[in-house]
């Protein structure tokens, strides 16, 4: 029986091995000597995005497609398949070439370190405001690459995506020293020009997306983010209702993230309804977790106890019920949300299969750029799409 058991675990822990990169080292008698000593699940894939915003007087447009486009950048995001998981998605954010900023640290501002907390990944994005100043991309991309935790995992998807409209030259740091230190993390990076495809090359803008072993874009910033409004709309507006009644906030931010979560929903709205709809979608989606303040989340999670809860943590619904009340109570909501967001989804394969007759062209510039770049950049790790 033990001898099953640990040809068992060692078959496991091979099949983590030789998973979804095409470049994994060939398993060497280390890995087999930790195989046989312990069962080992195979990692979670990530997709680790880090974007790097020109927020200088000129990219007003910029800013504005990044807040507008987010959600369908992520929707598009969730149907990516690694052999037969879905996996996670991190999004940092950095500004630079703002007056506002510190200029001995090269005028950039980490907004925000990797996170999954899609919440406030957007509020992050409406809190950038432009202002005059000067752009170092080759400092930016350093500054990003040494700060963030891009991690080692050789199956983990690890892209930078940095948009501007000044030569790429700029600054103390070159782009072709910060292109080898990608190189070394494994990381790729895509340059995004917002102006005019032969002024980006004759800026250095494709040369430092080659030296990276990205892709070269340009875009027409500050061309307005364009919706296709569907039939399906006003159902799935009315289920994210529904949905967000099946949150149980707990702890000392649970109230807080809630009220930041109907923040994030107005602010969708603002730009459209449409805008509303695929934010919606989000929500809906694996890659929406919220563990840290909402119980039904947070029940999914190996480290989490219903007897580690405190009652002064507990919603008022929930104060002074039993440990078997509460999970009752976090199983009916769990049960609810997973009927919305099938629904959700089911009336989104709709809407996309609307959409895409409707459509005529690819007008959002900093979407489809980065979507396409993505999914180009995705096969080489054999990454697939829904």
């Amino acid at each position: 029986m033990k001898t099953i058991l640990k040809t068992t675990a060692l078959g496991l822990y091979l099949f983590g091995l030789l998973s979804c990169n095409a470049n994994t080292k060939k398993t060497n008698e280390k890995d087999l000597a930790i195989a046989e000593t312990a069962i080992h699940e195979p990692s979670k894939q990530f997709i680790k995005v880090a974007l790097l915003l020109d927020t200088s007087n000129s990219m007003d447009g910029l800013i504005d497609q990044a807040k507008a486009q987010l959600w369908e950048i992520v929707n598009e995001l969730s149907y990516a398949k690694c052999d037969d998981s879905k996996p996670n998605l991190q999004i940092a954010l950095y500004e630079y070439g703002n007056d506002r900023l510190n200029g001995d640290e090269g005028f950039i501002r980490q907004v925000l370190a990797f996170s999954s907390d899609l919440d406030e990944i957007s509020k992050q994005l409406f809190s950038l405001t432009t202002n005059g100043g000067n752009e170092y991309c080759g400092h930016v991309i350093q500054t990003s690459l040494n700060q963030l935790n891009w991690g080692n995992n050789p199956d983990d998807l690890k892209l930078i995506f940095i948009a501007g409209n000044e030569p790429f030259t700029q600054g103390n740091i070159s782009y072709k020293e910060a292109a080898k230190l990608a190189h070394n993390k494994d990381v790729t990076v895509n340059t995004i020009f917002c102006g005019d495809y032969n002024q980006g090359i004759s800026g250095y803008w494709k040369d430092g997306a080659d030296l990276a072993h990205g892709d070269y874009m340009a875009i027409n910033h500050n061309h307005t983010t364009t919706y296709v409004a569907s039939p399906y709309d006003d159902q799935i507006l009315q289920l994210n209702k529904k949905l967000n009644n099946t949150y149980v906030a707990y702890g000392s931010v649970g109230r807080q993230k809630m009220a930041l979560q109907s923040e994030q929903d107005e602010n969708a709205k603002g730009y459209s309804e449409a805008n509303a709809v695929s934010r919606t979608v989000s929500k809906s989606s694996h890659l929406y977790k919220n563990d840290t303040w909402d119980l039904v989340d947070a029940e999914k999670s190996k480290s989490f106890k219903y007897e580690d809860l405190k009652d002064s943590e507990l919603p008022a619904e929930l104060k002074g019920k039993s440990k078997v009340e509460i999970k009752a109570y976090v199983a009916k909501k769990s049960e609810e949300r997973n009927a919305i967001q099938e629904e959700i989804q089911k009336l989104n394969e709709k809407r996309r299969l609307y959409i895409l007759q409707q459509q005529k062209d690819d007008a959002n510039g900093l979407e489809n750029a980065m979507i396409n770049a993505i999914k180009t950049q995705a096969k080489a790790k054999k990454y697939s799409w829904q």
